[in-house]
């Protein structure tokens, strides 16, 4: 072999490693961001629940829990009186008598009974006496208002249940009602308000791993869906702050970690949350310090950059519903709130 053919060679050798050590790294490079072993990630743990009945039984994976007092601002209510009056019902009868389903079409249907003894309305329990009943049907909901049909139903099921104890239900009249649910409907329309925030990666993608152990460093934990986490309120049984999502199919994917997520998003549910727990702040920190740790910019919906001028217009608008909220009995974060806006 001539000493050309051989610096020939030795060339095109060469030139072959350079190319595959710029494939390798380019490789690692574009490969998803993986958590770091060093640092522990957040351990699957149940989603805090929070106490509003407001939500669809079907919808949820968790039993519901207690039932919300009836309150005459969010609810028709009708009397359901003893026959004869002074009589004491127990508890396990009242039990007995109610209704299999607590829907009304898509509106919660309450049962309520005031105990004899400690002088107080609530869900008939065994062992309780009760002079009187009440039962409510919610007037609105993000499903609609009430209408004829659904409060027929609830007539039903009021009547079925008075019967059953010999008692004598008095209901309000339907047109009201129904005018009064249309007109909350109206209210709760041009007041409801969720908020979002995405996360979009610049260069690398993530892993589910290494998104999951960054968003746990702002105080996240897993959820009860693949992909979502929440940032959990300081009071038990309170809704969580937040809540941050990104693909379900990425999170359940055999190898996570070769999963490539570019995007995550932060939910804000306005009037879940009460303003003194500054959700929306805590939402921007969040976004903020994880864009940075992570390499990612703040978008809107559309996938436009979010200047922090435009992230101060959104809080005072924030501050301004939270008025209108507090101004009509429903500020954020109340029971009355959480089941107007569920």
């Amino acid at each position: 072999m001539s000493n050309l053919q051989l610096g020939l060679a030795m060339l095109g050798g060469l030139v072959l490693l350079v190319l595959l050590i710029h494939s390798a790294w380019s490789a690692r490079a574009n490969a998803p961001k993986q958590a770091q072993t060093s640092t522990p990630v957040a351990q699957a743990s149940k989603e805090p629940a929070f106490d509003d009945s407001g939500f669809d039984p079907m919808a949820l994976s968790t039993p519901v829990a207690r039932r919300l007092s009836i309150d005459a601002l969010i609810d028709a209510v009708a009397t359901v009186n003893l026959d004869p009056l002074g009589q004491a019902v127990t508890g396990e009868m009242a039990l007995a008598a109610m209704p299999s389903t607590r829907r009304a079409g898509t509106k919660l249907f309450s049962i309520e009974g005031f105990n004899a003894d400690v002088q107080e309305w609530e869900s008939p329990v065994p062992g309780a006496r009760y002079s009187v009943f009440q039962t409510g049907v919610q007037l609105a909901n993000r499903a609609g208002a009430l209408n004829d049909i659904e409060y027929s139903e609830f007539v039903v099921k009021t009547q079925a249940f008075a019967d059953a104890l010999g008692a004598t239900p008095e209901f309000p009249e339907m047109r009201d009602e129904v005018a009064r649910a249309r007109e909350l409907d109206n209210f709760a329309s041009v007041h409801d308000a969720q908020l979002y925030l995405s996360l979009r990666a610049r260069n690398a993608s993530w892993s589910p791993g290494y998104l999951t152990q960054m968003a746990a460093q702002q105080g996240f934990v897993p959820g009860q869906l693949p992909g979502r986490m929440v940032l959990p309120a300081a009071v038990e049984g309170a809704a969580p702050l937040l809540s941050l999502a990104f693909d379900s199919q990425a999170a359940l994917a055999e190898d996570p970690a070769q999963s490539a997520v570019r995007e995550l998003t932060f939910h804000l549910e306005v009037a879940h949350v009460d303003r003194d727990e500054r959700p929306f702040d805590r939402m921007c920190q969040a976004a903020q310090a994880m864009a940075q740790s992570m390499d990612g910019t703040i978008t809107d919906d559309n996938g436009q950059p979010l200047a922090p001028q435009a992230l101060e217009g959104i809080a005072r608008e924030l501050q301004r519903r939270y008025d209108m909220l507090q101004a009509r009995d429903f500020a954020a974060g109340s029971s009355l709130a959480r089941r107007l806006f569920s």
